[in-house]
């Protein structure tokens, strides 16, 4: 195994291979010729979109795709960066963040960002202030989770009307090899048999359909500008999903990175370069350690995980969260925030409104350690 920092990463192009029926599968990699990432954005610095995969929840996927940013904005200052992560309707949202006119806290809560995408916000956090600092526009690609779930429970014909109106104009079904790859998902999903699969299709097809249209009328409105497209690898692998359907309404030269975390399974039709890393860690986030109800506002603590600090402290199921340290708490995303930047070993301070029978409604202040 080859060892690298998060610092220098390991650059795999994927070759043409050739193979014969009756020879074992082998992809060759010339260690002579493996690249860092300064070449990887000289290969691809004559595209005008530069698609970069990742799997959400690994920072150095995250890292890598800054790392890409931040060389190509260096030779085009032109540049945009797509994301799957945030939805077309916020788009003022992110406009408004680049520009200054927001701060970070507003744009996740009014992006609803905890409540659409759930990851961890730290992931994508450097990106995201690169972006502000250099005034790189962000363009939210990604349809409203709304329509995508009303598909995948009851099919197409369900939305209404104006929800139909924000389709993509286009939808290729005819792609049997991307049909075969969904197919191959949902097999693979007990849970999933339940639910129809031409529905479970259409959802899948109306992500990078949307994705693509998105991306393909911001280009034609800044026919001049370059663009980085920051996705899931699902939706870029084999060019099958966003790349493809993106060309298809607008035909510009581009290119295909992956990022991976083992150097298995290569297979030349997947992209352009296979971008393999040592896998790098966010510090774990500091937690409360109590289950909530969230259908109240504040939300409930309905109970607690085994190391709970909040509960060694004398918290309560039952109590209401109005505040950690100081700051007011009436939703799920406003926990988040609090918690955002605090490490495990870490005390805040929480206020919570307790009932007792005879002492009827009062508040407490508790010095909760986060594990």
């Amino acid at each position: 195994m080859i060892r690298m920092s998060s610092l220098f990463l390991l650059l795999i192009s994927i070759m043409a291979l050739s193979y014969a029926d009756e020879k074992p599968t082998n992809a060759v990699v010339d260690l002579n010729s493996l690249m860092d990432m300064s070449s990887l954005v000289e290969k691809v610095a004559d595209k005008q979109v530069v698609f970069v995969g990742e799997s959400h929840d690994q920072y150095q996927h995250h890292l890598n795709q800054l790392a890409i940013i931040q060389g190509l904005h260096t030779l085009h200052p032109n540049l945009a960066i797509g994301l799957e992560f945030f939805f077309q309707p916020f788009q003022q949202v992110l406009d408004r963040y680049i520009a200054g006119e927001i701060e970070e806290h507003d744009l996740i809560r009014e992006t609803e960002y905890f409540d659409r995408w759930r990851f961890d916000y730290r992931l994508y956090r450097p990106i995201f202030r690169f972006a502000r600092e250099q005034g790189i526009p962000l363009i939210a690609l990604n349809l409203e989770s709304e329509i995508t779930q009303q598909v995948g429970k009851a099919g197409i014909e369900s939305l209404s009307e104006a929800d139909k109106a924000r389709l993509p104009k286009e939808i290729d079904r005819g792609v049997d090899a991307y049909r075969e790859r969904i197919r191959a998902v949902y097999d693979q999903h007990p849970h999933m048999q339940g639910r129809d699969f031409e529905n479970f299709l259409d959802v899948q097809l109306l992500w990078d359909e949307g994705m693509a249209e998105r991306a393909a009328e911001w280009l034609q409105q800044h026919p001049d500008n370059h663009m980085v497209i920051l996705a899931g690898v699902g939706h870029l692998a084999y060019r099958e999903g966003i790349p493809a359907r993106m060309m298809r309404r607008t035909p510009v030269s581009h290119a295909v990175i992956l990022n991976a975390n083992r150097a298995d399974g290569l297979d030349s039709s997947l992209g352009d370069y296979l971008i393999v890393t040592d896998k790098v860690e966010l510090p774990p986030a500091g937690k409360l350690g109590v289950f909530l109800d969230l259908g109240n506002s504040p939300p409930s603590i309905s109970g607690f995980d085994k190391e709970s600090g909040a509960a060694k402290a004398g918290v309560e199921s039952g109590d209401r969260l109005l505040a950690i340290d100081g700051e007011p708490i009436s939703t799920y995303t406003d926990i988040r925030i609090a918690l955002m930047d605090k490490a495990v070993g870490d005390k805040v301070q929480i206020e919570v409104e307790r009932e007792r029978l005879l002492r009827g409604t009062f508040r407490e202040i508790f010095s909760v350690t986060l594990n």
